[in-house]
């Protein structure tokens, strides 16, 4: 059986789907609270950058992966308009469930499902854009979900893939300090699970760097990739035009 990492152990393939749907079933509740502590409320900004990227215009289409608590997909509903979609989903059902509960507290009633990055559900070229903010690092294969990304994209289609990268040299020291010392200690105390907060903080080790990530989708059928690099590569926004 294959292996592969899940934050800095070795495990097999199956065990990491199940160890990641723990950790999101685990922190499904306080995700949005943690966001806020962890990033001291930066992730809104970097998301918000995002939804000013892809400038998406009244009818098109989205398809919003992982997507959690439904940041994006709330931010993009009201651009497309009614003559639009945004498909929110989400392979773990207590992050579905909690995105759907707060887009229907937000007045939007978006079509959501449980769905597997790596066997997307949906036709080729159903989409204008394609998202996934904070999502990928978690897949096991990722270079199988780009290449379903960019299936189910339109010619000329987007791809944004919004995820935490690899930080400006100087201040590697710091943010290795703050990941591992402070991130678990913050969720133990607010959502009662360090071990969580310490598999996010390896995961982000392990997710490949600014440039790795931008051959990847080139090779995943993007013909050209533009890297935003944000907070000194805290985070980098890739965005993939479709061949």
């Amino acid at each position: 059986m294959s292996q592969t990492h899940f934050g800095f152990q070795t495990v097999e393939e199956q065990e990491k789907a199940r160890r990641v749907r723990g950790v999101f079933d685990s922190v499904a509740s306080k995700y949005d609270v943690m966001n806020d502590l962890m990033s001291m409320g930066l992730h809104r900004a970097w998301k918000a950058y995002a939804v000013a990227v892809a400038n998406l215009r009244e009818g098109q289409r989205v398809l919003d992966i992982a997507g959690g608590t439904g940041d994006l997909a709330r931010a993009f509903a009201p651009r497309v308009g009614t003559s639009g979609l945004v498909v929110h989903t989400d392979i773990n059902e207590a992050m579905l469930r909690t995105g759907r509960d707060r887009l229907l507290d937000s007045g939007l009633v978006l079509p959501t499902t449980i769905c597997d990055a790596e066997k997307l559900p949906f036709p080729d070229g159903s989409f204008d854009l394609v998202s996934v903010a904070f999502g990928l690092r978690n897949m096991t294969h990722k270079d199988a979900a780009l290449a379903e990304m960019a299936r189910v994209l339109k010619p000329g289609g987007r791809l944004m893939v919004l995820e935490f990268s690899k930080v400006a040299a100087p201040l590697q020291k710091a943010y290795d300090w703050y990941s591992f010392q402070v991130l678990p200690r913050l969720g133990k105390l607010v959502a009662g699970d360090a071990d969580s907060y310490r598999y996010l903080a390896e995961s982000i080790r392990m997710h490949p760097d600014q440039a790795t990530l931008k051959a990847m989708m080139k090779t995943a059928g993007f013909g050209h990739v533009d890297v935003h690099n944000l907070s000194a590569g805290v985070v980098a926004l890739h965005v993939g035009i479709k061949c």
